[in-house]
């Protein structure tokens, strides 16, 4: 979309002017008539160029945070039920906003809504700060003039949100600090340790047992091509990050991680709790069941579980009910698949799948208390593995030493 500024009439006759976004000027025009103003002149917004560098290219601004968004929506919920003017409330928002990046969408939003624009609409062309969630919400909203309420929910969903993103982020932290914890003890002893005991070994001349030549090699390998070990893991890290961007790659891990022992059910319980809590948010705001199921697609952070819903779209074109779309899917537990059978009969589908989002939070809650339990027995055995390959390899030598020098 390109930035235009325009000059026009008002059915009228008053002067008008403001800056829309359009793929070109004509549907500009298309779009000022259909507001019933004559445009006079349509040009495209030039960016001011300068010598200097932009930096902001370079290191560009952050989006607002969860925090900010819902402080946002916050007072947006307040102004309305106050009857403060839109274009006011957000207007006065913009100049208290802390995120940058905020103030100028708003500053947009305020410009377009001047203009005829539709709020939904207006905040539709910043799909970087507004989800499609969030602007399906605030579309309906204004639809039903219950824009408060819109604003109402969105605070309850990212708030719900920001705790999830919490809960995840705990879920990696602790099995990612002991993995990099052992991996540079390993390193450590590799380098500086085992090299020690390889020196007086040598001095003996003593015949060493196969675990110790084992030891003595990996060592050895280890000193004289650090930087290659260095270079492969770094490389490996970096292309790893690079595949899991790309559209397959982020299919193929989201299908993975949700299989991992132990944490990836926690993965697979977060996606499952935002798409029922969405969903279920989506469709008692009055939004049809299949532009609901599109939106909420996008907001799962998962992308192979977003095939499953759009799998349960396709379904339910066919004919198929929502409850047997999402039994194929093999997603749900039957006691989950039961609980949205008797929604889908009793017309209460929505509350029944914030029933199941509670259930899946709960879940999470519990699987996140008992990780540290389920994971250190695993450290306990590594660990062990460490000593047992450390005093095979170091101490059957110097044992077999202090025999010999007894007989």
């Amino acid at each position: 979309m390109t930035e235009y500024t325009f000059r026009g009439r008002s059915a009228g006759g008053d002067s008008v002017e403001g800056v829309i976004d359009a793929p070109n000027s004509e549907a500009v025009a298309n779009q000022l008539i259909s507001r019933k103003i004559t445009p006079i002149e349509i040009t495209e917004k030039k960016l001011e160029r300068s010598q200097d560098i932009d930096l902001s290219k370079i290191f560009p601004p952050k989006p607002p945070t969860i925090d900010e968004l819902s402080m946002f929506c916050r007072q947006m919920k307040a102004l309305s039920r106050a009857g403060v003017p839109i274009v006011q409330a957000i207007g006065g928002l913009a100049e208290y906003s802390k995120s940058p990046v905020l103030v100028d969408a708003l500053k947009n939003i305020m410009s377009r809504l001047s203009t005829g624009t539709a709020l939904a609409a207006a905040m539709g062309g910043h799909p970087k700060i507004f989800s499609e969630l969030f602007v399906g919400l605030v579309h309906v909203g204004e639809s039903t003039g219950k824009l408060d309420d819109a604003f109402d929910k969105l605070v309850h969903h990212l708030e719900m949100e920001r705790q999830t993103r919490s809960q995840v982020t705990q879920a990696v932290r602790y099995p990612t600090m002991v993995m990099g914890a052992m991996g540079v003890a390993m390193f450590i002893i590799n380098m500086f340790v085992i090299p020690s005991f390889a020196g007086v070994f040598k001095k003996l001349g003593a015949d060493l047992p196969l675990p110790t030549k084992i030891l003595m090699a990996t060592s050895e390998f280890t000193v004289q091509y650090w930087w290659f070990i260095l270079l492969v893991s770094v490389g490996s890290v970096v292309m790893f990050l690079r595949y899991i961007k790309t559209k397959e790659g982020e299919y193929w891990w989201d299908k993975k991680k949700i299989k991992l022992p132990i944490i990836g059910p926690i993965f697979e319980k977060t996606a499952l709790s935002r798409f029922t809590r969405s969903f279920a948010m989506m469709y008692e705001s009055g939004v049809p069941i299949l532009q609901s199921l599109t939106i909420v697609e996008g907001t799962v952070g998962n992308k192979y579980i977003s095939g499953c819903i759009a799998d349960m779209k396709r379904g339910i074109e066919r004919g198929d009910s929502f409850a047997r779309t999402a039994a194929a899917t093999n997603m749900f537990t039957p006691l989950i698949l039961q609980m949205i059978s008797i929604g889908e009969e009793t017309g209460s589908i929505d509350k029944l799948l914030n029933d199941v989002s509670d259930f899946y939070e709960e879940e999470v809650d519990y699987d996140l208390k008992q990780l540290s339990d389920a994971i250190e027995p695993i450290i306990l055995v590594a660990l062990g593995m460490m000593v047992l390959v450390l005093a095979l390899g170091v101490f059957l030598p110097m044992w077999d030493m202090g025999s010999a020098m007894k007989h």
